[in-house]
């Protein structure tokens, strides 16, 4: 979970400090700092964001807290209710961008949803949105074939 989350930080160009005693290989390669011990008081001086998913209720409860005491917004893996937001599952196509939420409910229910969709929404709406964001900048309108292929699209999503 956690380098999922730092890989999507990272792409939004966020600077990622890693608090863990645990950290896997492929989360060390992505470069970011990382403090290989369990989270201490005063670990989330100067941080702007926060997201706890430790497998111990009693750290992620005292991550949360901090987080609260210093008016740091945060994401309560465990138990959504603590944190202040909830991160929904993105499907990216180009600049065609599905977000898939159940508000915390359930991060794996709202996973499950976006692959699903992720067959509706092939490479093809990638082209269709970059086409759409050209003729708008150029002050002009899509063309017949691209309207078209838009028709195309929908339809078969709609089955």
């Amino acid at each position: 979970m956690a380098t999922r989350k730092v890989g999507k930080l990272l792409q939004a160009g966020a600077e990622v400090v890693v608090v863990s005693s645990e950290v896997r290989p492929e989360l060390a390669e992505t470069g970011v700092e990382i403090h290989d011990r369990t989270y201490e008081y005063g670990d989330l001086e100067g941080a702007n964001l926060a997201f706890t998913a430790t497998d111990s209720r009693e750290v992620n409860a005292a991550v949360a807290g901090e987080a609260k005491e210093r008016g740091i917004p945060i994401n309560v893996a465990d138990r959504p209710s603590e944190g202040d937001f909830a991160v929904p599952s993105t499907l990216r196509r180009g600049g065609l961008q599905v977000a898939v939420s159940t508000g915390g409910a359930s991060p794996t229910l709202a996973r499950r949803i976006r692959s699903e969709l992720e067959e509706s929404f092939g490479p093809e709406w990638a082209v269709v949105v970059e086409e759409f964001d050209t003729a708008r900048r150029s002050g002009g309108a899509p063309g017949e074939d691209l309207e078209e292929e838009v028709i195309r699209c929908l339809s078969r999503l709609r089955g």
